[in-house]
């Protein structure tokens, strides 16, 4: 009987002593969210942010080949748009104080996964080994007719 007690004390102590740390502000604190738009990119008409900062990782949404501002893709084929999609996630992170080097991972959607050599190929051009981790799948119904999406994660820490 004495162990139950001993332990329902200390129960109720560390119950106790958290309350008293929350109200003290001793608790850690969550980190704070940002929605985060430049306007760099797209129009500010579309109901994402382009990233969000929470604590030391930027998530941006995912890039399309539009021409910056606008909301057509640009023109020339799956090259073209693949580098401009690359080109509006550099722009995204500019706007946000990181560059390329900062990407930790990458998913690449492509609607034909014949395309994606040709990718690989223009990958290589915008960033440099080492390499952030990454996924490609082919996906249909890419946002406006696009050819190609990518989404990343990047370090927004110090």
């Amino acid at each position: 009987m004495q162990a139950v007690t001993s332990r329902r004390t200390i129960a109720a102590l560390i119950a106790v002593l958290g309350l008293a740390a929350a109200a003290t502000g001793l608790a850690a604190e969550r980190p704070k969210v940002e929605f985060l738009n430049s306007g760099t990119v797209s129009t500010g008409d579309l109901p994402f942010s382009e990233a969000v900062r929470h604590g030391d990782t930027l998530y941006l949404s995912g890039q399309i080949g539009i021409a910056p501002g606008t909301l057509k893709l640009v023109e020339g084929g799956f090259e073209a748009e693949a580098r401009q999609t690359l080109e509006n996630i550099r722009l995204v992170l500019a706007a946000n104080g990181r560059a390329p080097t900062d990407i930790l991972k990458c998913t690449v959607m492509l609607a034909d996964m014949a395309d994606w050599p040709k990718f690989n190929v223009i990958w290589r051009g915008f960033l440099k080994s080492p390499f952030p981790a990454r996924s490609a799948f082919g996906a249909t119904g890419l946002a406006f007719g696009a050819r190609v999406e990518v989404e990343c994660l990047a370090s927004a820490g110090p």
